[in-house]
């Protein structure tokens, strides 16, 4: 069974073409026994993010500021070892690749708004430390009086 280069779908209406992913194979370390020494079931997908026009440029530098850690030269490189053959490890990568861009590409969440505390949990934080002031107040050592 051959495998077939899909375009993979990040988010209604953004479409990464199957010609913008990298295909790298290598011996793999994993699962397999012998069979691991002589196919190269190991895969890494590169995928240019600095460069790829099939990102609108709101989400590519949205992305590229998130996976900045993660980046090598500005593409995102994603490795799959984990199963014995080369297709479950390719379709593994893929799965991984897209959850990563789709979690880079998330708005950001709304800002904050501070409260105020409520009178029950300003009441309860005191009632802790009063607590725990008597508690250290017990392991004193008090000093007595010498007996003359």
């Amino acid at each position: 069974m051959r495998f077939r280069h899909v375009d993979l779908q990040l988010i209604p209406g953004v479409v990464i073409p199957a010609a913008e992913l990298r295909w790298r194979f290598s011996r793999s370390s994993g699962p397999g026994g012998q069979n691991v020494n002589t196919t190269d079931s190991r895969v890494e997908l590169v995928f240019d993010l600095a460069a790829t026009p099939s990102l609108p440029p709101l989400l590519r530098t949205r992305a590229l500021r998130r996976l900045a850690g993660q980046l090598l030269e500005g593409c995102v490189v994603v490795t799959a070892s984990e199963r014995r053959s080369q297709w479950q490890n390719r379709v593994a990568a893929q799965r991984r690749l897209v959850e990563l861009l789709q979690t880079a590409i998330q708005p950001p969440p709304p800002p904050r708004r501070a409260t105020r505390p409520t009178r029950g949990s300003v009441e309860r934080r005191l009632a802790a430390k009063q607590r725990r002031s008597a508690v250290k107040r017990q392991r004193r050592i008090r000093l007595q009086p010498p007996d003359d």
